[in-house]
């Protein structure tokens, strides 16, 4: 018989395991430290963090997603908090603090209420009813725009880059940022689309943000091949080739016997030859600026630069997509093919150089369904958020541009779902109706955060715009900057409907699956070789002496 006392092992030894409420606070109050610890960069007022990576790189942001993704996290559940920023980063673009913050309060409150003795089940189907009320109070309280009023778009990218570092010039690049998107944006489907893809950022450090500009075509971070070769070409006509521009070794093994010099000198004529009739289509074709995907033979680099073709090669496959839609040429695979109606046309091909570096600008594209934007700043932090900033600000202007409808700003539309919500908690029934609740007091997060970070007293705040929603003025709102509640419909602090509806979502979804864990899990992690020991048997504890502890040879 075999002895009862005898443990039974299930999980590997090592296998740390948490279960009912001791999992569910431990998951929660991870991803509740993450809210904090970013809750200070919400709104113009936020602050910024200096994140240091394990080589020594500094990141200064307080961008939400990027936050978080240079924070080293090792807890699953604080993880989790990455994945909804990231998401909220993918799909709208803005908003990545504000789904965190979210988050982090909608488990707080949750946990409140289980405290209470509320089944996490009851929960879970409280908030999933309230998230659905909160997105139709949100489409009907959405002021409808006009895709194309450059206004409108430029103030709402204004707002999303008056809480970034580069705010002082927001006014100007909000400009840049709505122009390259209406620039690209193609209509389809009775609306419009936007390919951010075809909006390249380039950025050099040197000069000031002032210095940023949209060039309505492309800059290419490549240089002229040959130093003979023009470096401004005016009204030029550009060939894409996808190509090498090399004698080809045959794919398989072959010899070739050449006996005598005149062999050798005839063998290395027909490959000058074979070069120079590459150079010569390319001529006839009518190309005046060939850019290349793949290499160029220094001979034909030669042959190129005395028939004044401008040249340029190893460009990536992106930037010849994007050439081809700013130019109107198409891409061709073989020289062969090339010909006069696969050309594109820009009014000039310039390289330039700017700080260290040669650049090559194609400006002046007829339609360009493709733009850069060249960031400059003074120094390669600065350049860095400029860029992260610049990213938001595009990817807002898409938002509207693809769903015309936006909300004012300041934490106006989250008060006006809490007030609503709370009057739809009314007629539910049983403890649902606590869940509904929570999930509107944790909505108010966003204005007290606001208001906390600008300084202002926070229940004073949160007191003053509570009565004044009820009393209707649906866009009242924290006005971080002079520390007031204001309308902020009327001061224009806009922001994308998509934005604030994305950010509901991706935060209930992320706290109902945290809600509904109740056993975690975690196998020991896989120790690595002791430290100092090398390849081979090294793994084993004392090198070779683990070996059934043989003596010492």
């Amino acid at each position: 018989m075999s002895d009862p006392n005898q443990p039974i092992y299930i999980l590997k030894e090592g296998t740390e395991r948490s279960r009912g409420s001791d999992a569910r606070s431990n998951n929660i109050m991870a991803a509740r430290i993450v809210s904090e610890a970013i809750k200070s960069s919400l709104g113009p007022k936020g602050m910024d963090k200096m994140l240091v990576d394990s080589f020594g790189d500094v990141t200064i942001t307080n961008d939400g997603a990027t936050m978080l993704k240079e924070m080293d996290i090792q807890h699953p559940a604080a993880k989790m908090m990455v994945e909804v920023s990231k998401t909220q980063d993918s799909e709208v673009g803005d908003g990545t603090t504000t789904v965190a913050v979210l988050t982090g309060e909608f488990l707080g409150k949750a946990e409140d209420l289980i405290e209470k003795k509320v089944h996490p089940t009851i929960i879970i189907d409280g908030y999933r009813a309230a998230q659905e009320e909160a997105l139709k109070i949100l489409e009907q309280i959405a002021i409808k725009v006009d895709p194309k009023d450059k206004n409108t778009l430029r103030r709402v990218a204004k707002t999303t880059m008056s809480t970034k570092l580069v705010s002082g010039h927001s006014g100007y690049l909000s400009g840049i940022a709505t122009d390259a998107i209406l620039q690209v944006a193609e209509e389809a489907n009775g609306g419009w689309k936007v390919d951010l893809d075809m909006v390249k950022v380039e950025k050099k450090p040197g000069g000031s943000l002032t210095d940023t500009t949209l060039i309505n075509g492309l800059v290419i971070d490549k240089d002229v091949v040959h130093s003979d070769m023009p470096k401004l070409v005016k009204n030029a006509k550009i060939g894409l080739l996808d190509a090498a521009l090399e004698i080809e070794k045959t794919e398989f093994t072959s010899k070739i016997s050449i006996e005598t010099p005149e062999q050798m000198q005839q063998y290395l004529d027909e490959e000058e030859r074979m070069m120079k009739d590459m150079v010569k289509k390319i001529k006839e074709a009518g190309v005046t600026v060939l850019l290349c995907q793949k290499g160029i033979d220094d001979m034909v680099q030669h042959f190129l630069a005395r028939e004044g073709v401008m040249a340029a090669r190893r460009l990536k496959k992106s930037d010849m997509e994007a050439l081809a839609k700013a130019t109107g040429a198409k891409v061709v695979s073989s020289i062969e093919e090339l010909s006069a109606n696969d050309i594109g046309y820009a009014d000039t091909v310039e390289e330039k150089k700017i700080g260290t570096d040669k650049l090559i600008f194609v400006e002046g594209c007829k339609n360009p369904k493709a733009v850069s934007i060249l960031i400059r700043g003074g120094s390669e932090r600065v350049v860095d958020e400029a860029e992260r900033s610049i990213h938001d600000a595009l990817c807002v202007v898409k938002d509207v541009v693809e769903e015309p409808k936006i909300l004012a700003g300041g934490g106006a539309p989250e008060i006006e779902i809490a007030l609503r919500i709370r009057d739809y908690a009314q007629k539910l029934k049983g403890r649902e109706r606590l869940a509904v609740a929570a999930f509107a007091d944790a909505l108010e997060v966003i204005p007290n955060t606001l208001a906390e970070n600008a300084g202002m007293d926070q229940i004073d705040a949160i007191a003053e715009l509570q009565s004044r929603h009820a009393n209707g003025e649906i866009w009242a709102g924290v006005e971080a900057m002079q520390g007031k509640i204001m309308d902020m419909e009327k001061i224009e602090i806009l922001e994308p409907k998509a934005v604030k509806a994305q950010a509901i979502k991706s935060a209930t979804e992320a706290a109902t699956l945290l809600l509904k864990i109740d056993d975690v899990i975690a196998s020991s992690k896989t120790k690595g070789p002791p430290p100092g020991a090398e390849g081979g048997m090294g793994g084993m504890p004392g090198g070779m002496g683990g070996m059934g502890g043989m003596p010492p040879m």
